[in-house]
């Protein structure tokens, strides 16, 4: 199964070359957000602000070293995989540019589509 985490493009620069990701979201929120691509136009709203370049990272769950969980915290009706834990970068098996409409409404990327767990 494929799930997807966004992030600024500068961020995904800084540890691409590293072995693990998420310090910073396991520490504030004892995890590290993630969405399945079917459900991320929910979650994108959340970074409409965002002035810089955002990436989306392509995680597959079966190269996880550390468990994903289905939850739905804000009893919104829709569950999201959380991975708690550190991301390990093997794991990513894409990434690829955010891409915004000029009303800044969330596009899905081509290369997205054959990620999507419900093709």
């Amino acid at each position: 199964m494929f799930i997807i985490h966004s992030l600024k493009e500068s961020d995904w620069n800084e540890c691409k070359d590293k072995k693990y990701y998420g310090d910073f979201s396991i520490n504030k929120f004892g995890f590290i957000h993630c969405s399945e691509i079917s459900t991320y136009q929910w979650v994108a709203p959340n970074f409409k602000n965002e002035t810089e370049k955002m990436v989306l990272l392509v995680i597959d769950t079966d190269k996880l070293e550390n468990k994903v969980v289905w939850e739905d915290l804000r009893n919104c009706g829709v569950k999201y995989p959380h991975i708690y834990g550190l991301l390990n970068i093997n794991a990513v098996v894409d990434v690829v540019l955010h891409l915004w409409s000029d009303d800044k409404e969330w596009i899905v990327n081509e290369e997205l589509l054959k990620y999507n767990n419900e093709s």
